[in-house]
């Protein structure tokens, strides 16, 4: 295997929300109330391949459309007193 830079664009292929705690390696405070999540499919530009992930805090299946345009920005999944666990998000590009 190698690693293989990909685009930072794409659109938005599908979309939806996750209203359930997803069991692990997902992780997740179980002291803590659950907070629903965004999920994203986009087409990335260079590639033409689809990837999922999710999209930053605050925002909602609402605020996307089929074919919005997003970018991969920096995400966090989870930390604690030790470690933070990082992730990738698909944010919506205004004007797009």
């Amino acid at each position: 295997m190698a690693e293989v830079p990909l685009s930072r664009h794409g659109r938005i292929w599908s979309f939806t929300d996750g209203r359930y705690r997803p069991p692990a390696p997902y992780v997740s405070d179980p002291d803590l109330p659950w907070e629903p999540y965004t999920l994203i499919a986009a087409e990335l530009e260079g590639e033409r391949m689809v990837v999922l992930g999710q999209a930053p805090p605050g925002v909602s299946p609402a605020d996307l459309s089929v074919g919005m345009r997003v970018r991969v920005v920096p995400g966090v999944l989870g930390e604690d007193a030790e470690t933070t666990w990082t992730t990738w998000n698909f944010e919506p590009v205004s004007g797009s």
